[in-house]
């Protein structure tokens, strides 16, 4: 009896290190550099560039594997992607070779009788979502980081970009920056990667206007004004005010009763309440590139 664990950590580990660490090494990472990321020593990074590791040619030549390479590889070297990010993403591209690729083949190969289409996990299209959703608010929020005076609309309570799941049911649901964002000394500060769970407020209004019949799966939340409202009703957005210091749920409902087309709700603030505005949209970035673009 041959598990498909044993055909990932026996045959895929092997030859997916060597080539990623192949791969940073053709991009100019140091091996001691390359040992960092890929959490092995330097004489094993040795190895592997130099091809001392067996590789199975299978999963070398699997189309999808070398875009995972070449993908991680690029974004790495340049800091873009995160250690987490980039075990999400290999464990994604795990998920699906073994839902009727390269490794189900592998397996099947191993097993006679077993059909390789025949999944043998679950949750890799959840498992994908989460990542491209994590992912989505990093971009977001790089957005928001180049944009020039962008301290003058995070409010004293911190903003955040959220992004939802397709199916968004919970706060669980909906990936945010862990602490918020603020604003120090002219510059916007990002405590922590991406993660679900961990926005009340911001998530919480999102969900309140999906439950309200809203499509939106993104939103920012900024410093409210006057002018601002004006600048982005003038881009051609439609806002709608609700009510601060009701529930979060019962007073977006009511703002978008008839207004389902407004993607700028906002509260002008009540006794201990800041005054917030909050742009929603289909994803992180686009919501990100509306409040830029109040900067320009």
């Amino acid at each position: 009896m041959k598990l498909i664990e044993e055909v990932v950590v026996e045959e895929f580990l092997p030859t997916f290190r060597s080539l990623l660490a192949a791969e940073l090494d053709d991009r100019g990472l140091t091996q001691d550099e390359i040992a960092a990321q890929l959490g092995i020593s330097q004489s094993a990074v040795s190895k592997h560039v130099h091809g001392d590791i067996d590789r199975t040619d299978r999963i070398a030549e699997d189309d999808r594997v070398r875009t995972l390479v070449t993908e991680l590889g690029e974004r790495l070297a340049t800091g873009e992607l995160t250690d987490v990010e980039a075990v999400l993403e290999t464990e994604a591209c795990i998920r699906e070779l073994e839902q009727g690729g390269v490794l189900a083949e592998l397996h099947a190969a191993g097993v006679p009788g077993l059909d390789p289409d025949t999944p043998v996990h679950g949750g890799g299209e959840r498992l994908r979502e989460t990542v491209r959703v994590r992912r989505s608010v990093r971009r977001g929020v790089n957005v928001l980081r180049s944009a020039d005076a962008i301290a003058e609309l995070i409010p004293d309570v911190g903003a955040n970009v959220v992004e939802a799941t397709a199916d968004a049911e919970t706060i669980d649901d909906v990936a945010a920056v862990p602490g918020r964002l603020f604003a120090v000394r002219g510059r916007l500060a990002v405590p922590d990667d991406p993660a679900f769970g961990v926005s009340q407020h911001v998530a919480g209004l999102l969900l309140a206007a999906r439950a309200a019949g809203h499509d939106a799966r993104a939103a920012v939340c900024v410093g409210y004004s006057p002018a601002l409202v004006e600048t982005l009703v003038a881009d051609g957005h439609v806002a709608v005010e609700f009510a601060a210091e009701e529930e979060i749920e019962p007073a977006v409902r009511a703002a978008l009763a008839d207004r389902l087309d407004a993607d700028v709700l906002y509260q002008a603030g009540g006794f201990g309440v800041e005054p917030v505005a909050y742009v929603l949209g289909p994803d992180a970035p686009t919501v990100a590139r509306v409040v830029r673009a109040c900067l320009d």
